[in-house]
């Protein structure tokens, strides 16, 4: 009976410690990470925004700005700036597309463009000349925010994260969140 409790006890010195491996620990799981604020959105897209500008002298973002009251997302350039209505954007409406700004007198590198359009009905934004005048040849219903493509490829998962920032900031400023329509 002595050689059987030994081959019993082994076996249970060899099966115990496998067994309680596979018992899911029941402690408390880590509390999730806290949503951004609408401050740390702007932040991020702000530094991203400036940072990864490009450097062609038409096409840079020298200041952004955001009035969280009235929901404003301000963009500076060298020819004027543009006031974004985040409420008035569709967030199912974001493209991504690399674009050529070369003309036929001034090769440019070429930029990546995050372009958003209005919800029906509402303008997206209002853009003015470098006097502050209305820049009425730009059409109110399309927002587009500009990246150097060569900046931009150096950052892992740009496009998702910014798109995913940018949704965000809208869905806190009062526009709609994005809808699964397929």
């Amino acid at each position: 009976m002595t050689h059987l409790a030994r081959i019993c006890a082994a076996a249970l010195i060899l099966v115990l410690p496998a067994c309680s491996a596979q018992t899911p620990h029941h402690g408390k799981k880590p509390d999730p990470k806290p949503e951004p604020t609408q401050q740390e959105l702007f932040e991020y897209i702000r530094g991203k925004l400036l940072s990864l500008s490009p450097g062609d002298g038409i096409n840079d973002n020298l200041e952004v700005a955001f009035d969280p009251a009235s929901a404003i997302l301000s963009i500076t350039q060298p020819d004027g700036r543009c006031d974004i209505f985040l409420s008035a954007i569709d967030t199912n409406s974001a493209v991504w597309e690399v674009f050529d700004p070369s003309d036929t007198y001034h090769t440019r590198e070429q930029v990546l463009r995050l372009t958003l359009t209005s919800l029906s009905g509402k303008k997206a934004r209002t853009c003015y000349d470098s006097h502050n005048q209305v820049d009425t040849s730009l059409a109110a219903n399309r927002v587009r925010l500009l990246f150097s493509l060569a900046k931009a490829n150096e950052v892992p998962d740009f496009t998702e994260n910014m798109g995913k920032a940018i949704k965000k900031l809208i869905v806190l400023a009062g526009g709609t969140p994005e809808k699964d329509l397929f």
